[in-house]
């Protein structure tokens, strides 16, 4: 089993939320409106690891090893909303999330192969340790800037937990979970998609479409694009370390050198082939 290690690793990296952020170092005059708003977005975009979870139950009930690592992933990932909202009823009350909106991104999500959600979530914690890494470069008060500094770095070890997941997936099901992990990794190296496809962003229940994504769900809908694009500026040098990330672990997964979203595709079609 993964859990046991995954659970001792991660507990001695934790942050502890009273002791570890120095909130009395809060500057007021370095807050502006157009930054507290961000943290109220990302406060509630991180409250869908709720829905997530519940997901990832429910499609991995043959699995309970994963499934125990998820009362770690889960307890992390609300921890990120709530230090977020802590944040923002210490210094901005105003404009901390209601109930009524953090519940608007708890929605159910339509049943997904196991494998592919688990690659999709690797990548998605991949491009997350990048975003709040250009948040806190972004932000300019300092108990923020270290905030997203920690989840952040949290966001690399649960990238890191799931790649575990991933290689005894291939011990377990081979060429079956190689042809997975190349598919999803495919539409997340694409130059035309890489961008919107992250977890959030996704399409995930046919009877609530268009609106059966997290971000569609926000108090802005049209929040990401801009945070990316006109705030943090998560720009083409940035997205290609995702990229090229993503392709370096996939290659240590598969024993093959891959440095390009084609040559990814190519691998993809010559495992479908050998399968079928």
């Amino acid at each position: 089993m993964l859990y046991p290690e995954l659970f001792k690793s991660l507990e001695k990296a934790r942050w502890n939320m009273a002791e570890d952020i120095a909130w009395d170092q809060f500057d007021p005059a370095l807050l502006s409106d157009e930054q507290a708003q961000t943290i109220k977005m990302n406060a509630i975009t991180e409250w869908s690891a709720l829905p997530a979870t519940e997901m990832f139950l429910r499609d991995n009930l043959h699995d309970s090893d994963f499934s125990a690592f998820m009362s770690v992933w889960f307890y992390e990932e609300q921890k990120h909303s709530l230090v977020l909202i802590e944040y923002l009823q210490r210094f901005r009350p105003d404009l901390a999330p209601t109930e009524d909106e953090l519940h608007a991104v708890r929605f159910h999500f339509d049943p997904a192969p196991a494998l592919e959600t688990l690659m999709l979530h690797f990548c998605g914690e991949l491009r997350l340790t990048q975003w709040y890494r250009r948040a806190s470069e972004w932000h300019t008060e300092p108990v923020i800037k270290q905030i997203y500094q920690h989840i952040s770095h949290d966001e690399a070890r649960h990238g890191g937990a799931y790649l575990k997941y991933m290689k005894r997936a291939i011990k377990q099901s081979g060429l079956v979970a190689k042809q997975s992990f190349a598919k999803i990794g495919v539409l997340m190296t694409s130059s035309k998609t890489a961008k919107a496809m992250h977890p959030t962003n996704l399409h995930v229940n046919k009877s609530l479409f268009p609106q059966d994504t997290v971000q569609s769900k926000l108090p802005d809908p049209d929040w990401l694009d801009h945070w990316l694009d006109n705030q943090i500026n998560f720009n083409k040098e940035w997205e290609e370390r995702v990229v090229g990330s993503i392709l370096r672990n996939l290659s240590n997964l598969f024993g093959v050198k891959i440095e390009t979203s084609q040559q990814l595709n190519r691998l993809r079609k010559e495992f479908q082939q050998t399968i079928a």
